[in-house]
Parts: C-alpha cells; sequence; structure tokens
C-alpha cells in the first residue's frame, strides 16, 4: 500500500517537472510545477461531450483505461514493503492489465468512425506489439537470477551490489525507460506537443475526449509515467539500505526519470515513423543481452 500512496503522490509533480525542464532549458520561466494537476481539476470539473456516432465503448473506454492502470499499480513493491497484491506471475498480470486499458483506448478510437483516429489506433496497437517483448525477457532475466517470478519477491532478492549486479540493474533501467517512453507516448517515439496529422500517435486518438473523460486519460498518463519509474528504483536501489535512504533514492530516481525526459524533449526531435520500429527492436536487444548476463551470472 505504501509503494501505491508513494506512486499516487509522485504522479502529481512528474508531469510538472519534465515542463519545468523544458522550460528552463529553454531559457523561458514556465508553468508551476503543479500547473499540470491544476489543468486535471478544470477537466474534471467540465462535462463530456460525446460524437453522435460513437457507441457505449467511447463512454467506457476512459474508465477502463485508468482502473486497469491502478489495478497495475497495486501490483509494484517498494523495497522491503510488500505490494498491496503480489503472487507468482504477477508481472504477466501487470502487462496485461496495462494492455486492456490500451486496447480500451484502441477500441474507443476507432468507434469514434474516423480514419484519422483509426490510423493512430492502428500504430499504437503496433508499437505496443513490438515493445511488449522487451518487458517480458526483461523479467525472465530476473527470475533466472534470483528463481522468483512476482515482483515483491524478485526485487526483494535482486543483489544490485557487485558488477554483475550493477551492469544488469543498469540495463534492465534502460530497458525499462525504454518501454516507459513507449507507454507515454513521449520524444522521440511520439511527441504530445505535436498536431500534424500524418505524425500524430496518442493524440490523435484521444481528440474526441474532453472535460472528465479527457481529465481521466491524462491522470492515467501520469500514473503510468510514475508506475515505470517506480520499477527502475527497484532496479538500481538495493533493498538492504534503511528505509530513510530508499525513500530518499527512490525520490531522487524518480525527479531525474522525469528530468531527463525533459531534456529529451528539449534537445531532440522525434524520430519519423519508419524509425520507431528500430527504436523498440533495440530496447528488445538490450533486454536480450540483460538475460544474457544474467545467464552468465
Amino acid at each position: 500500500m505504501f509503494s501505491f500512496i508513494l506512486i499516487i503522490v509522485c504522479a502529481f509533480f512528474f508531469p510538472g517537472i519534465i515542463n519545468r525542464t523544458r522550460s528552463i532549458v529553454s531559457g523561458r520561466k514556465g508553468p508551476k510545477i503543479l500547473q499540470p494537476v491544476h489543468n486535471i481539476a478544470l477537466l474534471l470539473r467540465k462535462g463530456s461531450v460525446f460524437s453522435t456516432s460513437s457507441s457505449i465503448i467511447t463512454q467506457f473506454a476512459p474508465i477502463v483505461y485508468i482502473a486497469s492502470t491502478v489495478v497495475a499499480a497495486l501490483l509494484v513493491p517498494f523495497g522491503n514493503y510488500s505490494a498491496l497484491i503480489s503472487f507468482d506471475g504477477d508481472f504477466i498480470v501487470f502487462v496485461y492489465l496495462l494492455a486492456l486499458g490500451r486496447i480500451a483506448l484502441i477500441l474507443e478510437a476507432m468507434d469514434a468512425a474516423s480514419s484519422f483516429e483509426g490510423m493512430g489506433a492502428s500504430r499504437e496497437a503496433l508499437y505496443s506489439m513490438l515493445v511488449e517483448p522487451a518487458f517480458f525477457i526483461l523479467m525472465g532475466a530476473f527470475a533466472l537470477i534470483t528463481g522468483y517470478t512476482s515482483f515483491e519477491a524478485v526485487f526483494t532478492y535482486f543483489q544490485t551490489g557487485g558488477l554483475n549486479g550493477t551492469v544488469l540493474g543498469i540495463l534492465a533501467a534502460f530497458v525499462l525507460f525504454g518501454i516507459m517512453i513507449v507507454e507515454t507516448c513521449r520524444v522521440p517515439v511520439d511527441d504530445p506537443r505535436t498536431h500534424l496529422e500524418l505524425t500524430m500517435i496518442h493524440e490523435v486518438m484521444i481528440l474526441d475526449n474532453s472535460g472528465f473523460d479527457l481529465g481521466l486519460i491524462h491522470i492515467t498518463i501520469y500514473l503510468k509515467f510514475t508506475i515505470f519509474s517506480a520499477l527502475i528504483a527497484a532496479c538500481l536501489i538495493p533493498t538492504e539500505i534503511g528505509f530513510v535512504w530508499y525513500l530518499s533514492l527512490y525520490f531522487i530516481i524518480e525527479i531525474a526519470c522525469a528530468i531527463v525526459i525533459g531534456f529529451l524533449e528539449s534537445f531532440r526531435a522525434r524520430y519519423r515513423l519508419p524509425r520507431n520500429p528500430s527504436y523498440m527492436i533495440t530496447i528488445t536487444a538490450m533486454a536480450f543481452v540483460a538475460l544474457i548476463t544474467a545467464a552468465v551470472m
């Protein structure tokens, strides 16, 4: 439960830190750290408008999207503190809970009877298919080295100390960061600030959403940021250190992930669409390297 609370708390600040980093790098004062939270609060107070060509799928998709992500967050542990839900093979449920929310959003985009949104939905489905093996291969590496198949046991018994553990932890953090970029639709895979018709992916899928529903979708994206950042922290921080040190390093890594994303979006452009599959295959290749490293260890 403690991990879930931390994920919720960090989700309030993560997008604000990204925006603030971009502003500082470009020499602007920029918005306040909590400005995205105020924007969502404004959306949640508004009503939703639905197309006459849409069905009940459009009305329920944002709820499924956020609900599946919240349940996935309950599976993420914090150091020696147990996750609220934990069992053997829970990482498989974690992946397909996120997939369930993604499928709901894809169905909503197709339900709008818009070829434009259908184009974004097909890209979203392709990218999720390409990046999914990387996560399973990475968890296979952790299962191989620890002998466990649940998040809680894997990160409790995984030793980050020593050269081998450090190398595997860094490789795992790199893979998870790449997956987070794809899951949250950020640069270089996608750009949430663009409105170029032929290059939009996630943004085009939610063009028909408004008010309360749009607020739920934004909240879900912020939760995904902190969920994957929490997993990165679990790969890098040894569980045997004290609670205060672990908590401090946890927040440092969460902030560092947000700052890195802000720098990426400030200094590089998004890939051209044909390059995105190569990027995701590279993530899978790094996961294979982690698996080989675990086998050698």
